[in-house]
């Protein structure tokens, strides 16, 4: 793949296929930038060492997205939706992807468009963010241009997940801890990022006297930080902003603890009048993220308490007017399980772990490539390692980690290994999806999100 190293080479590259005229990106050729051109762009906007070529990259893979009509938007309009019944029986895949982003993203897309979906979720957490190297400019162009091979048309939902406080540091400077997720907000609405999750349950303390006040500071911060939203979100764009009650791997939540907390934010928010509220809210009913790894390597069975789920969903649907629930560190459950999410009505999954996982367990994934990354591990996450941890159990909770620094050696697989690895990856997706009730969710998506077009100016000057 070539590796440009001026803007200018870029143009060249893409004569007969695009032109950039008065600021603006004009598609001549849709069918052969398609199919040759947007697999360099996102090679460029990864790997380029220019600056300028990554951001011109990053530029024509979003005016693309916008004109082609695969255009990043917020699905806070289709949640909403759900409050009021408009439809019912599906619940959203949230999907994490930690490495070969664009590859899987393709596989993602070619699954809903078999499937006749489009309620899917594509998301990166904060933490995810430094551990994977992937940057929301990064990450939302993975994802605009692997719609934009697969040439697929629709809304593009891309999540920021768990944007959350850090207990320590805010006990410690509560300012600082805020200035610098607002500066994570902002970066990722600025690539596209038109969902986001806050994630300020770390702070909620069961020590105080009542649900009220074990919530205060949860709330206060949520509510803080979606009145920053709204000041930052573009013009025409309601970014879909997401709470959470309870800490992921904690005690189950109850309704009281949902109604203390939405209460506290409505009113900290001064709701029924600007700004929009929330359109989720996520909960605790017994899991854990990435699972609890048993010393053979293998994840200990969860039961959920899909009860909970449902009379939490009902709490804040009828009495809050937000779209549902959401329940976190979910797909590495039994296939088995994940048809009860829909028949309970909870309204969004976070899915990761069992993705990372088949990729390194794949038969067709390289042995001394992942030899070489448990290596790495070995020298560099030996801190994280627990006194009781089997290898097995410190390979499984650290080779999270392990991506980022062979991110080229995975992007460079024979397309043989990666067309083995996306089929595996589609049969998953496709079983997930159909449990869930994606297949023909395009419909009331399109019935119900707003696209507003966001087009950006040209980043660098190609006189």
């Amino acid at each position: 793949m070539n590796t440009w190293k001026t803007p200018e080479e870029i143009k060249t590259a893409g004569a007969g296929l695009f032109t950039i005229r008065d600021q603006k990106f004009i598609i001549e050729h849709e069918t052969r930038f398609r199919n040759t051109f947007v697999d360099q762009l996102i090679w460029n906007v990864v790997f380029a060492e220019n600056e300028n070529v990554k951001e011109l990259a990053r530029w024509i893979i979003w005016e693309a997205s916008q004109s082609l009509g695969s255009p990043a938007s917020s699905i806070h309009d289709f949640y909403i939706a759900r409050a009021t019944d408009h439809w019912t029986d599906r619940t959203v895949p949230a999907i994490n992807i930690r490495t070969l982003t664009y590859d899987t993203a393709r596989t993602l897309f070619q699954t809903l468009q078999k499937m006749k979906g489009a309620a899917c979720v594509f998301e990166i957490a904060k933490s995810e963010i430094t551990y994977t190297m992937q940057t929301p400019s990064e990450y939302a162009s993975c994802i605009l241009a692997a719609a934009l091979k697969e040439n697929y048309k629709g809304p593009v939902f891309v999540q920021g997940d768990h944007f959350q406080v850090n207990a320590k540091k805010y006990k410690e400077s509560p300012e600082k801890e805020i200035e610098g997720l607002k500066a994570v907000i902002r970066d990722a609405i600025n690539a596209g990022f038109y969902n986001i999750d806050v994630d300020a349950s770390t702070t909620v303390d069961l020590s105080r006297p009542s649900l009220l006040e074990q919530q205060r500071t949860n709330f206060e911060i949520t509510a803080q930080l979606t009145k920053f939203i709204r000041t930052v979100e573009p013009e025409g764009i309601t970014v879909s902003v997401g709470g959470e009650i309870g800490e992921v791997g904690t005690k189950n939540s109850t309704v009281e603890e949902l109604t203390a907390f939405m209460e506290g934010y409505n009113g900290a928010l001064s709701l029924g009048r600007e700004p929009t509220g929330m359109s989720k809210v996520s909960v605790q009913s017994g899991t854990t993220h990435g699972g609890v790894v048993l010393p053979d390597g293998s994840i200990a069975k969860v039961k959920i308490d899909f009860d909970t789920l449902e009379e939490l969903g009902k709490a804040a649907r009828e009495q809050f007017r937000v779209g549902g629930v959401v329940q976190h560190g979910a797909s590495t459950l039994p296939q088995s399980a994940f048809d009860n999410f829909p028949r309970r009505q909870t309204l969004e999954i976070h899915l990761a772990t069992a993705f990372q996982n088949l990729v390194y367990d794949s038969s067709a994934f390289p042995d001394m490539l992942k030899k070489n990354i448990y290596q790495w591990l070995e020298k560099n996450c030996a801190d994280e390692r627990k006194t009781d941890w089997t290898n097995e159990q410190f390979y499984y909770k650290t080779r999270k980690k392990g991506f980022a620094s062979f991110k080229k050696e995975l992007w460079s697989l024979p397309e043989a290994t990666k067309a083995k690895l996306k089929g595996e990856l589609a049969e998953m997706f496709e079983q997930m999806f159909e449990s869930l009730g994606i297949p023909e969710s395009r419909t009331p998506v399109e019935k119900f999100t707003r696209i507003t077009k966001m087009h950006k100016p040209c980043p660098v000057s190609l006189e």
